[in-house]
Order: structure tokens, then sequence, then C-alpha cells
């Protein structure tokens, strides 16, 4: 039953995914939440006796019921964002969906995860990179997340298939359909080496509001967002501003001056918002995917200072435990610290000289 009530989670009128995680700590699980009586709800933070006047348990339940028998018919995975499977890089992000829909074998959380996004628009150009980019990728244990739209989108998704690159497409509607129609055999053949990820149940259709929302997903799974071409306006540089505001790197090929679709991508760079990326080593060197052995080896020989925090203790301590950088997500989550307190702590110890900053927002003992 547990399914059944994770998923009629996502039907109830008023509750989006942050009031919805709320009460799902609060009460334990998403079955609880529905056998709550209304006193023990009104004590859950961010919940009114309006909201609670308007839950539709009853119809949020037959809606679910329906959406199970879609689930078991076609095959789709369902994620809970408590399940272990849940992309923890999304998870840190606090608009991140409560609830994900999958069908493939990808493994959400691989070692690195990277987003490449770009125009509709593409040109030989911008093909051309995705295709240099995949091919050096391919080295990195990487996976390749993508929107699945017309140009950049299915260019680095079908460079993927080509080199058996694991690949993801995040859809802005349900997994009944494929929009864009011409990239059904693209995404079909995704499912032997990736897949394809929704937040929306079936029925629903393409509409425009849902792109931008997809886009965080695009933008919350990855280590970092790569903009290939793109124009002054569209869906890449929303991802890439999103990607920015939830402290992920991003980098952008730059165009040469006068290019309708580099505009984008040199606008970003010119801007600070992104960095000037010319080839996948350099994203390598960036991310501190090659750090690995030499923190080890600095964190045999420290020597715990005596003048830290607790919470700086708790930072400390981790890092030895790990024996390897780790990511402001993944320090966040194990800490239980918000990122924007972390971040602080982080610097701190690293004016102090506790601690170094890699590239890629990674951190190891100094």
């Amino acid at each position: 039953m547990s399914l059944l009530h994770q998923v009629a989670l996502t039907f109830v009128k008023n509750i989006g995914p942050t009031l919805a995680k709320s009460l799902t700590a609060h009460f334990g699980g998403a079955e609880q939440i529905f056998k709550a009586p209304k006193g023990k709800l009104l004590k859950v933070p961010g919940i009114g006796e309006k909201t609670v006047g308007q839950l539709d348990f009853d119809v949020a339940l037959k809606k679910a019921e329906q959406e199970l028998k879609f689930i078991e018919r076609n095959g789709i995975d369902v994620i809970f964002y408590t399940d272990i499977r849940y992309p923890k890089r999304l998870k840190n992000c606090n608009d991140s969906p409560v609830l994900l829909y999958s069908k493939g074998n990808a493994d959400l959380n691989a070692e690195h995860v990277v987003s490449i996004v770009g125009t509709r628009n593409a040109t030989e150009y911008g093909k051309q990179l995705c295709r240099q980019l995949v091919e050096e990728l391919q080295q990195q244990n990487v996976l390749v997340v993508s929107g699945l739209a017309l140009g950049i989108d299915v260019a680095a998704h079908k460079e993927c298939l080509k080199h058996n690159v694991p690949t993801v497409g995040v859809v802005g509607h349900g997994l009944d359909r494929m929009y864009p129609s011409q990239n059904r055999a693209t995404a079909d053949k995704m499912l032997e080496n990736g897949g394809l990820l929704s937040e929306y149940p079936s029925g629903t259709i393409p509409d425009r509001e849902n792109f931008p929302q997809r886009n965080r997903i695009v933008a919350g799974m990855a280590d970092a967002t790569i903009v290939v071409e793109a124009g002054i306006k569209g869906g890449a540089l929303i991802t890439a501003e999103i990607a920015n505001s939830y402290n992920r790197d991003v980098f952008a090929f730059p165009g040469r001056l006068g290019d309708e679709y580099s505009e984008g991508c040199n606008f970003l760079i010119r801007n600070n918002k992104a960095q000037l990326l010319t080839c996948a080593a350099d994203l390598a060197f960036s991310l501190g995917w090659e750090q690995g052995e030499t923190a080890k080896a600095t964190i045999d020989q420290f020597i715990l200072p005596f003048d830290l925090t607790q919470d700086e203790s708790l930072i400390i301590n981790l890092l030895r435990e790990n024996k390897t950088p780790l990511a402001i997500d993944d320090l966040s989550i194990k800490t239980n610290m918000p990122t924007s307190k972390l971040a602080m702590n982080l610097l701190n110890m690293e004016m102090q000289g506790y601690i170094r900053g890699l590239p890629g927002k990674m951190y190891c003992l100094s």
C-alpha cells in the first residue's frame, strides 16, 4: 500500500513537493499522512486550516489506483524521494520533485553525472562539439543527462548511444507519450543503457510551463551543466541559471562572434556564469575527478585542530573518514546542514588552512 500512497501524495491539491516532504518527514511515511487526523495535520509547519480543509485524499487515492495500473502495464519504476535510488544530487535541491517516474536501467547516482543542454536549432558546429565531448567523456564513467528535445539535446543522446555512454532523458510530460514524436526511436534505444525520467504522471501533456520545471531536474541531477550551443534566450540558459542557483558548476563552449546560437554561451562566459570549456579534459580537471589520490596522501598525515566548533569538527571528521574529496552537496547531506550554513563553515575553515577547496566545489583536508 505504501507505493499507492506515495503516488497519491502527488495528486493531492495544494500540496507541492516542499510540503509533501515536510509531511512525510513529520509522519514518517506517505501512508501515515493519509491516516492522520485533522488535528495532527494542523501541527505540521506550513499547513493551515484552509489547506487542510481542501485536502482531497479520497480523490487522490482513486487517481493513484489508475496510475498504478498504467505503471504495472508499462514496466515503469516509481522512485520516492526517500528511496535510496532517488538521485542524491537532486535530493539536495529544495524544490526537487517528491516522486519520479523512471523507465530503463540507469544508475541515477552514478559516480559522475553531467547535463548537456543547448539550442533546438543546433548547427553543424554544435553537433560536432557534442560528438567530441561525448567521445571524450566515454573514459570518465559518466552518466549524461539531457532533455530529449530537438537539437543539442537529442544530438547528445545519440552520441551517447553511439559510444555506449549511459544517458537519461528528462521529459516534460507523462511517460505514456513522446514529445517531440520524432525522438521516439532514440528514446526507445536509450532504455537499453540509460532511460527516461519524468515527475509527471501518465496523461500529462507537454505544456509549455512543464519544460522550465523539467530543467530543474536536468540541472539538479548533475555535478555540472554543459551548455554546448545556445541563443541568448531559451531553455538552455534557464537550465544554466538554475544550476548556478543550486551552487553547481556550469560550463559553456565558446562560439564565434556574431553566431546567433553561440550568443548565449558567450554571454554566460562573459558574465562569469559559466566556465569556458574547450574539451572534456578541462571538465575532468575542473570537477576534481582526478584529485582523489593526491588528497588521500595528505589526509593520512592530518592532525585534528583544537579550536574547531562542533559543526567544523563534524566536517573535518567526515573528510577524514571518506579518504577522498567530498562535494559540497554530499557534505550537506551527510552533515544535515543547509548549503548556505555549510558554505560559511567551509569558507571559514579554508581561510584558516584546515581544508582545501578543489575545482568542482570539492573539499579535502589541507
